[in-house]
């Protein structure tokens, strides 16, 4: 059986979300970008980045030109992730932390359905906003909800461990 991974790597947005107001662009289309396994394996591993490494991107125009765009420090932890989770088959999107998805598109990151995320929105454990007749939510709040799901199912699983432990071991 194979998992499929999905990644997510928020950057910090500077611009504050108020809730209600009609200005605020909607949500844009979350695309997942992934690669074959066969590009996979032509890539060699990123060794792990130490402080004071420099991180550059070259960029090889289809008309030959060549560009070289020298990254800031600060942005070497998110091009390392970004390159060791496409290398290990994950799926992976780059969004800002305040960029706000559909529940279809918040579906895709928490890995339920969307009936669920409407639900999970409906019940409160999901802030939202109306654009119109659509529903939107932050990504920040999406991930806050993720990380909150995914400490419970880890917990569920520990408690189905040590149920099958008493069963297995103690023949309760």
């Amino acid at each position: 059986m194979t998992t499929n991974h999905i990644s997510v790597i928020a950057v910090m947005g500077s611009s504050p979300y108020i809730g209600g107001q009609e200005n605020v662009v909607a949500s844009q289309v979350v695309q997942f970008a992934g690669l074959s396994d066969r590009d996979r394996k032509k890539v060699a591993p990123l060794p792990k980045l130490a402080e004071g490494d420099h991180v550059e991107l070259h960029v090889r125009r289809r008309d030959g030109r060549e560009q070289t765009l020298s990254l800031p420090a600060a942005a070497n932890s998110v091009v390392e992730t970004l390159i060791q989770r496409l290398l290990s088959g994950e799926r992976v999107a780059v969004l800002t932390e305040d960029q706000e998805l559909s529940p279809t598109e918040a579906s895709s990151v928490l890995g339920i359905s969307r009936p669920l995320v409407v639900h999970r929105m409906d019940i409160g454990d999901l802030p939202f906003r109306h654009v119109g007749k659509h529903r939107r939510a932050l990504l920040k709040d999406v991930l806050a909800l993720k990380e909150r799901l995914d400490a419970r199912q880890k917990a569920l699983d520990a408690l189905a461990a040590d149920t099958e432990d008493l069963i297995v071991n103690h023949g309760l």
